[in-house]
């Protein structure tokens, strides 16, 4: 037995020491792509919430760490540094927060740069160069925004917006391809996203584009004389229903029994959900947002309510202004205001499949000291403010009209 266990070790060395050598024979990469003498970007485009990778395509041979630079506008002097100068600085995706600082949001892994959530102050120049400043390669990115984003259902025969074309320059949406159907083995959604394109024999040179003359539409490269029609155009999603059996899963091997069927012979078999399940305790009253586990805005991502769906036909944010519960298009749930009725549990399909439930109950709470921070205070604030303008008003109205009727009244006659 002895002998087996090192000849084994032995032969996990020797793989170990021809992987290495294999790694060493491999051909570089970036010998394949010479950096241009002219540096140049390549447009890239995104929707708010979404993580991108740009790879530093080209490098000098001697180069063997390199520094991410990024600038808002071509030229400018405030330039942010996203590198510790090494290019050895990890973060964690899951431990990074929507709207926070880029600084805490990018990593650098293999040259290639990775922002995570991007959000639309991201756009701007990513240059990947040495710290003495010697730049490589550029990118143009766009981040679109998805706040206000025009939907379209096609159950309702609603169709995307159509193409614009002016003298100098034509606007139009690019969708990417339809999702997976959100779930199976009952009626689902599939969403299909589409971002602004500018088309133009007026984009300035420096930037590189694919196809030609074809770059989005809050790309530096537009001309700044286009930019108030172009500002209109916003990205686009369409939604329609879809229906895909659920994928059969391997039964148990045989001689492989559950501590549950076990208990179920000595007495009554205990309850098993189908998806782990997450026990959450809300105040009344309060805000909520709840996250699909391992899920990102791209994906198929659908919600249900015990045995009710929350499609997004009536629940998609935008649907209806007074929505309480209502779906973002980052696939996050929100439950504003807190209610009794809220209780339940939560389902969350990503993909096509159920992974995740969120058992929420509601409870009171005490006496406790407001802050401004609370969405409570700040509704309130707002409702208080805006009922005094509207009484303000009134009350300046009444006396201007009793005025003017007091001046008509008292001008003499000729």
């Amino acid at each position: 037995m002895e002998m087996r266990l090192v000849g084994i070790a032995v032969l996990l060395r020797m793989a170990d020491v021809l992987h290495a050598f294999a790694i060493m024979e491999k051909e570089d990469v970036f010998k394949k792509t010479p950096c241009p003498a002219f540096l140049m970007f390549d447009n890239a485009a995104y929707l708010a919430d979404m993580s991108f990778e740009l790879p530093c395509k080209c490098k000098p041979e001697g180069v063997t760490s390199v520094v991410w630079y990024f600038q808002k506008n071509m030229g400018s002097q405030q330039t942010k540094v996203l590198t510790d100068f090494d290019g050895t600085m990890f973060l964690d995706s899951g431990h990074i927060r929507v709207g926070s600082d880029m600084l805490k949001r990018f990593s650098i892994r293999m040259f290639s740069l990775i922002v995570f959530k991007a959000q639309v102050e991201d756009s701007g120049h990513y240059l990947c160069g040495t710290k003495k400043g010697d730049f490589f390669y550029g990118y143009d990115v766009d981040v679109q925004p998805s706040k206000a984003i025009t939907v379209a259902f096609e159950d309702r025969s609603q169709h995307p917006q159509k193409d614009h074309k002016e003298e100098h320059f034509s606007v139009f949406t690019t969708f990417w391809d339809w999702t997976k159907c959100d779930r199976c083995g009952v009626r689902g959604e599939q969403r299909r996203i589409g971002l602004c394109y500018v088309k133009s024999t007026y984009l300035y040179p420096r930037y590189r584009t694919v196809p030609t003359d074809v770059v989005s539409c809050g790309s530096r490269a537009v001309p700044g004389r286009f930019q108030g029609t172009i500002r209109l155009r916003k990205p686009e999603v369409v939604i329609r229903s879809c229906l895909t059996p659920c994928v059969k899963r391997k039964s148990p091997e045989e001689g492989v029994v559950s501590i549950s069927n076990v208990i179920a012979n000595v007495g009554q078999k205990p309850w098993l959900p189908k998806v782990p399940i997450q026990f959450h305790k809300q105040l009344l009253g309060s805000g909520l947002i709840i996250a699909c586990p391992g899920a990102r805005p791209e994906h198929a991502v659908a919600w249900d309510k015990d045995s009710t769906r929350l499609y997004r036909t009536s629940f998609l944010t935008g649907v209806n202004k007074s929505m309480r519960v209502f779906i973002d298009h980052g696939n996050h749930l929100h439950i504003r205001f807190t209610q009794l009725d809220d209780r339940g549990t939560y389902y969350c399909w990503c993909e096509g499949q159920m992974v995740a439930g969120f058992r929420l109950s509601v409870g009171f709470q005490g006496h406790r000291r407001r802050t401004l921070d609370d969405p409570e205070t700040r509704y309130a604030i707002k409702a208080i403010l805006t009922c005094y303008v509207l009484i303000t008003m009134v009350f300046v109205g009444i006396h201007v009209s009793r005025c003017c009727c007091y001046v008509f009244r008292c001008t003499p006659m000729e």
